[in-house]
């Protein structure tokens, strides 16, 4: 007879399911719910990518590409890294790949750069994979408080690094917070980064979502890699042009991890869609700054309901909120959002991105009278308790 419990490995039993797939399920017993629980753009992809898939899969690229991504696309993202970032476009020491998503990249980096005992320090509240490369590598995993307003600092980070720390993983803009982190603290980071000898991860996934008071002349999010060359850049097509189904990331960091994690994902992922990399690089020539305004107007909508009744830290990228539970309440995040589901509104509890479940993550990413319906019953849920 089959056991399950013999047979399951231990870093499986390590892993829970996503609370985020809880929401959902809880959610489906509702008529119509306004869901403010899914981190999806809302747009649809821009034609010019739309029209580059289908003539791709017409003209026959629909085969495998090389490990490390198409030559066309790689050159397109040298470019980008060598004009966002003043990375030299042809420095051997450097180099690029294309990745199943940024959680591809993600993984890979973690397969190569974590043994077993190792220490990898995250942000706290996290995007949920960062907790789970632990028991994927059997790693420590350790966190970075970051409450109340979500900065993961080096003022905040240089206590955990000791002879173990390996890799540093920062976000920003930041999943499930919006926040996003000054140049200014992405230089320091770096900084401690390159003195400790540890190798920075920047998940820059939000970055083109990046609102007028935090932009660069870039129109993008601050970046470590502003402030050197020595870290992995990680960046992705899905949520900044709305085809997060296509599965598409890419690292730019050293040659010599990027080669590294080439030769993983040459044994696991084999390589990106391969229609979805030709695809992305019509993106070069799509404007998404108004795409951008009107998300910059739904956060505004955000704190301009949420704020008077809690607090809430101004994002200022991504299309997330993460406002704390009124203390008046008594209720943890959990006990919230299952009151919010009484209001026919799906939002997450906090304690799915954290060690604390104070908090509740809202993603604006819907139509607007949609999200103000959401946003205007989670304020009467605060004020009829």
């Amino acid at each position: 007879m089959i056991d399950p419990e013999t047979l399951l490995s231990s870093r499986a039993m390590q892993i829970d399911a996503s609370g985020i797939r809880r929401a959902f399920q809880l959610g489906a017993k509702l008529d119509n719910p306004i869901n403010l629980s899914i981190g999806q753009p809302h747009f649809p992809v821009p034609d010019a990518l739309k029209d580059a898939a289908i003539k791709a899969i017409r003209e026959d690229a629909n085969g495998y590409t090389l490990t490390s991504g198409h030559p066309s696309l790689c050159d397109s993202l040298r470019d980008s890294i060598a004009k966002d970032l003043g990375w030299p476009r042809d420095d051997a020491s450097i180099d690029v790949m294309v990745t199943s998503g940024t959680s591809g990249a993600l993984i890979l980096a973690a397969w190569v750069l974590l043994d077993p005992e190792d220490e990898l320090i995250i942000p706290d509240p996290n995007f949920v994979i960062y907790p789970a490369l632990g028991p994927m590598t059997g790693a420590k995993v350790v966190s970075c408080n970051t409450y109340p307003d979500f900065c993961m600092t080096a003022e905040r980070l240089e206590p955990l690094i000791t002879e173990k720390t390996k890799l540093v993983i920062i976000n920003s803009p930041g999943n499930p917070t919006g926040v996003v982190l000054s140049d200014g603290q992405m230089r320091d980071v770096a900084a401690l980064c390159r003195d400790r000898g540890v190798m920075l991860l920047s998940d820059e996934i939000y970055d083109l979502f990046t609102y007028s008071s935090m932009r660069d002349e870039r129109g993008r999010s601050p970046s470590p890699g502003n402030h050197g060359r020595d870290m992995l850049i990680v960046r992705g097509f899905g949520k900044n042009y709305g085809c997060t189904g296509w599965r598409l990331g890419y690292a730019a960091g050293p040659s010599w991890l990027i080669h590294q994690m080439s030769k993983f994902q040459q044994y696991s992922f084999v390589c990106a869609p391969s229609m979805a990399q030709h695809a992305v690089i019509a993106a070069n020539g799509v404007d998404m700054s108004g795409i951008v305004a009107e998300y910059e107007s739904k956060r505004n909508m955000v704190l301009d309901i949420l704020s008077p009744l809690m607090h809430v830290a101004i994002p200022d990228g991504a299309f997330y909120a993460f406002p704390e539970v009124p203390g008046s309440l008594g209720m943890t995040g959990t006990q919230f959002t299952e009151r919010l589901l009484e209001h026919n509104v799906i939002a997450i509890p906090g304690g799915v991105f954290s060690d604390r479940d104070t908090h509740f993550r809202i993603s604006y990413a819907t139509d607007d009278d949609r999200l103000e319906t959401g946003l205007r019953a989670i304020a009467k849920a605060v004020q009829t308790h």
